[in-house]
């Protein structure tokens, strides 16, 4: 069962999912709900006031999101991501400023696109990220960058950079994932460190608040497509009154709403592994293939539905088209790579030595 932050919210992203598609930004009462209900304290350290999420939360609340507004929910996930980032890069800081306010909006890029050189007062960095969802609302950035050679993280205020809007996509539109740009901004020292490893458990956390906008998206189709089935819709150039006394229209509603709930419980296990003392590096290819596979079960799934719904549900102002768009973009992103999956597990079962 989804567990929603609070019906209030998801009311206000439902309403405002199509002016976000319009603007290609999170609507600022969407962001405003998000805040107000604590959507961006989920991974703030329970020292500074926020909640500390475990994936399994964050899984399920990032695919109520979705369900609602996909790009919303995205920038959500994105926030996750980057504030454990930045706890796990920073542990320890006397004054992390970064989570004086605990519901502030992070965003981020794990792509060293940028280069620092070390000057008395901390690092001066230079460089551009591109694809960074929430850049233009979030009021922190961590990012990858360079210094003298060693992978690193900066916290950076996001006042100190400039957007170059140059996200222009098919689906995923409204998460604002354009290009954040420094020229010579000083990083104080204790806004910028060497990376640490990323432990399993935190890489599935990321790979999990890409898919659970996703799976949202998803029910979101469904959602939409039993709406129709509601109603006194029938199948064109047949006898039957409503698409609902179609057999071959039950099947195929079926096969859709499995392959969504199917996708729904293969992250919610990953979710719940993700958090175990007893994964080992060794899960780490298995786990990968099972969220790649609950991204193709999505994708599968809306086919479908749109297959039921036909043409009509590629008009522009039918959700239905959203959520399919929505789907097909965000379930590409790198960390649901299906074939390298596939290679991953395949190089794990079979070294290459034997």
């Amino acid at each position: 069962m989804i567990e929603y932050p609070n019906a209030g919210t998801i009311d206000v992203l439902r309403a405002q999912a199509g002016k976000v598609e319009e603007n290609e930004r999170p609507a600022g009462e969407g962001l405003a709900a998000l805040r107000e209900d604590g959507v961006f304290a989920w991974r703030t350290p329970q020292e500074y006031g926020g909640e500390w999420a475990d994936a399994e939360t964050v899984a399920r609340r990032l695919t109520g999101l979705g369900r609602a507004c996909p790009s919303t929910a995205w920038v959500a996930g994105t926030c996750v991501t980057s504030k454990n980032l930045a706890a796990r890069t920073f542990a320890g800081s006397a004054t992390p400023g970064f989570f004086a306010d605990p519901d502030a909006l992070f965003c981020g890029s794990g792509v060293p696109g940028a280069r620092g050189a070390q000057v008395p007062e901390g690092v001066r960095v230079t460089g551009r990220w591109p694809n960074v969802s929430g850049g233009e609302d979030a009021a922190w950035a961590t990012l990858a960058v360079l210094v003298d050679g060693e992978f690193s993280f900066a916290l950076v205020p996001t006042a100190e950079l400039v957007v170059e809007r140059t996200w222009a996509m098919a689906g995923m539109r409204g998460t604002g994932s354009h290009t954040l740009v420094a020229e010579g901004v000083l990083v104080p020292a204790g806004r910028i460190a060497a990376a640490a490893p990323f432990p399993l458990g935190d890489a599935m956390l990321y790979a999990i608040t890409v898919l659970g906008p996703v799976v949202g998206a998803a029910q979101g189709a469904l959602d939409a497509v039993k709406a129709m089935f509601a109603s006194d819709r029938k199948p064109f150039t047949t006898a039957y009154s409503r698409m609902g006394e179609s057999p071959g229209a039950r099947h195929w509603l079926a096969e859709a709403g499995y392959l969504v709930d199917r996708a729904e419980k293969t992250m919610l296990e990953v979710a719940r592994e993700a958090g175990s003392a007893e994964l080992s590096p060794a899960d780490g290819p298995r786990l990968r293939m099972s969220l790649a596979d609950a991204g193709r079960d999505c994708r599968s799934a809306v086919e479908r539905m749109l297959d039921l719904h036909g043409a009509s549900g590629f008009a522009t102002s039918n959700v239905l088209q959203r959520f399919w768009r929505d789907v097909a973009v965000g379930s590409r992103h790198p960390h649901l790579n299906p074939y390298l999956a596939v290679e991953n597990l395949g190089a794990a079962l079979v070294p290459a030595d034997h």
